[in-house]
């Protein structure tokens, strides 16, 4: 899967980039949607990927309300990529990277269980995963 990022982003011999653009978007994403919806997620997911997924979850923590696409970009670029130091010019480069990563991730999760979690998550950043605005 880093193989696959680094490629989507334009970056095919940086895995370290992919990485860590990759486990800072599944940090933000469990932060969308509801702890049974993580742990089907999980289920679909190489070992490999889970560890990075569940990297210093707090599941009994109150987590904050991410119902804007410029908001969960925020946080993922913050998160691994501090500020003054980070991979992406624009903000703009941010979305591209995280919906790399969710291409990546509807590739090796099934359609039902990306519905499911289209479902729980704010509406708006459907359009993050490269669907419309679905009435789910």
């Amino acid at each position: 899967m880093l193989d696959e990022v680094a490629l989507e982003i334009g970056f095919p011999q940086n895995r370290d980039l992919a990485g860590r653009i990759l486990r800072s978007t599944l940090h933000a994403l469990r932060e969308v949607i509801t702890i049974e919806e993580s742990f089907q997620l999980m289920a679909q997911l190489p070992f490999v990927i889970k560890a990075m997924y569940i990297e210093e979850w707090k599941i009994n923590r109150k987590t904050e309300k991410i119902k804007h696409v410029k908001d969960f970009v925020r946080k993922v670029v913050h998160e691994d990529f501090p500020a003054g130091h980070h991979d992406f010019q624009t903000v703009k480069d941010g979305e591209n990277a995280v919906k790399a990563v969710f291409k990546v991730l509807r590739r090796h999760v099934s359609a039902g269980e990306i519905d499911d979690i289209l479902a729980t998550m704010p509406k708006e950043l459907h359009k993050l995963w490269g669907v419309p605005h679905l009435n789910l």
